[in-house]
């Protein structure tokens, strides 16, 4: 393989975020949430394939849609200038040809699951693609961002009774909430970049009120969580995960008092483990009772 060819592979790769698997997991952490409460703690393992594959290539198709999105705003952030697009390696419309054909696939891949869940799909997708743009005008674009990673909530009830039962809801809702959490200590690195390029993100809206607005948002995740367990009869070996989750959050609030951009950061990608250790409450509360 030549040298031009290993570039544009490597080009494509930092795309998609190869290198970056965190958005893969914190999208993936609420659809096993939701398809383990969906199925009682026995997924099928055809559907659980599917939802794992799927969440990878739509996350995929997302970066390479928001990379088109920020193009012209990347190259000012020393953090973002040598993403692909904004640097040139790959073009726009490239760009786009990868997000449209990466979505097609996972449509293709659900083809298995039921026509409630493929029309759930399209939301899904139009949420996916519309997000990037919503950082010039809406306040909060972070749940925007929430609503497009937690779609795998409603998909996964959908594909698995063929209905949306109120707990997948609150499931969803908590999520939305994770989300605004996660992505505010995110947005809070590139804040003052934000504000000279007149982008709008939860971490300029919320201003000194940063910390306290991602406590709040940790706080209805935690509450809806419970709710859920409720709803769902998981037993108390649930909290078992839950308080692990906890000390996660309380571990990342520490951090971003600091609004330290390294700190902020951290915080940001160590929210891994919360969605982990979440689900790991679920397994535990349904497989132990």
């Amino acid at each position: 393989m030549s040298q031009q060819w290993s570039d544009r592979l490597r080009a494509y790769a930092y795309l998609i975020r190869l290198d970056k698997p965190i958005g893969t997991l914190l999208l993936l952490w609420p659809t096993l949430w939701a398809l383990w409460l969906a199925s009682s703690g026995l997924p099928d393992i055809q559907m659980l394939s599917i939802f794992v594959v799927g969440t990878f290539l739509m996350r995929s198709s997302g970066c390479a849609m928001n990379d088109y999105a920020d193009r012209n705003f990347d190259r000012h952030v020393l953090r973002t200038q040598g993403r692909p697009v904004t640097s040139g390696k790959i073009s726009g419309k490239e760009a786009i040809a990868v997000a449209l054909l990466l979505a097609f696939i996972a449509f293709l891949l659900i083809q298995p699951l039921n026509g409630y869940t493929k029309k759930l799909s399209f939301l899904a997708l139009a949420v996916a693609f519309i997000y990037p743009f919503t950082k010039r005008f809406f306040a909060i674009p972070q749940a925007i961002l929430g609503i497009a990673f937690g779609f795998g909530i409603p998909m996964a009830y959908a594909a698995t009774l063929d209905f949306i039962p109120l707990e997948a809801w609150i499931l969803f809702v908590g999520n939305v909430f994770w989300a605004i959490a996660y992505d505010t200590a995110y947005a809070m690195v590139d804040r003052e970049d934000d504000i000279r390029l007149g982008l709008r993100t939860s971490a300029i809206t919320f201003g000194k009120y940063d910390v306290f607005a991602i406590a709040i948002s940790y706080g209805i995740l935690f509450l809806t969580q419970l709710w859920v367990a409720q709803l769902a009869n998981l037993s108390n070996y649930f909290l078992v995960g839950w308080f692990a989750a906890l000390a996660c959050a309380i571990y990342h609030l520490q951090l971003v008092a600091t609004r330290k951009r390294e700190e902020c950061f951290r915080a940001f990608r160590h929210n891994n483990w919360l969605g982990g250790f979440l689900f790991l409450g679920i397994v535990l509360g349904l497989a132990l009772s």
